[in-house]
C-alpha cells in the first residue's frame, strides 16, 4: 500500500513537473512570438511613414506637370523632353522607380499633392518660404527670375508704365505673386491664365499690353526663330530659383538631393543646363 502511495505521489510531481515545462514552454513561445510581432508592426510603421517606401512599393513616382519649355513639353518630333522631364527620368532611375508624367492644374497644385493624385511637384517650381513651410521641398537647381514680356517696340521704362494697362500671369504662379508684390503692377489690370504659354498669346495678340512671368521660358519661346518673334523681355523683377516639392514630412526630398549630388558629381545635371541653356543653381 505504501509503494502505491510513493508511485502515485511521484507520478503527480512527475505531471506538475511536465506541466510546469510546458507552461514555461508555452509562455516563452507566446513572449517570443509577442516580439516578433511586435517588430514586424514597427517597420511595417516605419514603410508607412516613409514616402520613399511609398513610392518605392508602388514602384513609380507621379510627377505633376504643365506644358513648359524648357522645363517640361513635347518637342517637334513628338518626343516628351525637357530639362525637368530628363532630370526627373536620371533621379528616378537612382531611386529604382519609373518616372509617371501627368499634366496638372498649376493653380492646384498643392492640393493634388496633399490628395496622392501626384507624388511631387516638378515644372520649374520658385522655391519660396511659404512653399517649405508647407512641403518637403529639395535643395536649389536652376536659377530663375521673373521677367516682364511686351510687343518688341513697346515704350517701357519701368513697371510704371504699366499701370492701369492690361497685364498677365499664369494662375498660382511666382509670376503672379511678383505682381502683387510691385506697387506699379498691383496697380495694373491683371488677368489669370491657366499656363505660362496662353501668357504669350494674350501679349502677341495685342489682348494683353504685358505678361510677367519665367525667364527661363521666356528665353526659350520669344525673340527670332520662334513663334513670338514680336515679343521681348523687357525687365527682370527678381531672381529666384527652381527645386521640387514632395508632401510635406516626406523623406523623398532627402534622397532626391543625394541623386542631385550624384548627378552633379558626373557632370549629368552641367550637360543638361548647358542642353536646355540654363544656370544651374550654387
Amino acid at each position: 500500500m505504501k509503494k502505491l502511495i510513493s508511485f502515485a505521489v511521484a507520478g503527480m510531481f512527475a505531471l506538475s513537473l511536465a506541466a510546469c515545462g510546458s507552461s514555461s514552454s508555452a509562455a516563452a513561445s507566446i513572449t517570443e512570438s509577442s516580439a516578433e510581432s511586435t517588430a514586424a508592426s514597427t517597420a511595417d510603421s516605419a514603410a508607412a511613414d516613409s514616402d520613399l517606401a511609398y513610392l518605392q512599393n508602388k514602384g513609380k513616382m507621379t510627377i505633376g506637370y504643365t506644358v513648359y519649355e524648357p522645363m517640361n513639353y513635347t518637342d517637334e518630333s513628338g518626343t516628351f523632353t525637357g530639362f525637368d522631364t530628363e532630370l526627373a527620368t536620371a533621379v528616378c532611375e537612382k531611386l529604382g522607380v519609373e518616372p509617371d508624367f501627368v499634366e496638372i492644374n498649376w493653380d492646384t497644385k498643392e492640393t493634388e499633392l496633399a490628395a496622392k493624385s501626384i507624388d511631387c511637384i516638378w515644372n520649374g517650381l520658385t522655391l519660396t518660404d511659404d512653399r517649405e513651410e508647407n512641403m518637403a521641398c529639395t535643395k536649389p537647381y536652376v536659377k530663375n527670375a521673373q521677367v516682364v514680356v511686351v510687343k518688341d517696340g513697346t515704350d517701357y521704362t519701368s513697371t510704371a508704365d504699366l499701370v492701369g494697362k492690361t497685364v498677365v500671369a499664369e494662375a498660382g504662379s511666382a509670376g503672379e505673386s511678383a505682381i502683387s508684390e510691385d506697387e506699379s503692377l498691383s496697380q495694373a489690370d491683371y488677368v489669370s491664365k491657366s499656363v505660362q504659354t496662353d501668357c504669350l498669346m494674350e501679349v502677341a495678340a495685342g489682348t494683353a499690353d504685358a505678361a510677367v512671368l519665367d525667364l527661363t521660358l521666356a528665353t526659350a519661346m520669344i525673340g527670332e526663330g520662334t513663334d513670338y518673334a514680336n515679343l521681348a523681355i523687357k525687365d527682370e523683377l527678381n531672381a529666384e530659383e527652381y527645386g521640387a516639392a514632395f508632401r510635406k514630412g516626406s523623406d523623398a526630398a532627402d534622397a532626391v538631393n543625394a541623386a542631385f549630388d550624384e548627378l552633379k558629381a558626373d557632370g549629368t545635371m552641367q550637360a543638361l543646363a548647358d542642353k536646355y541653356s540654363l544656370a544651374l543653381a550654387d
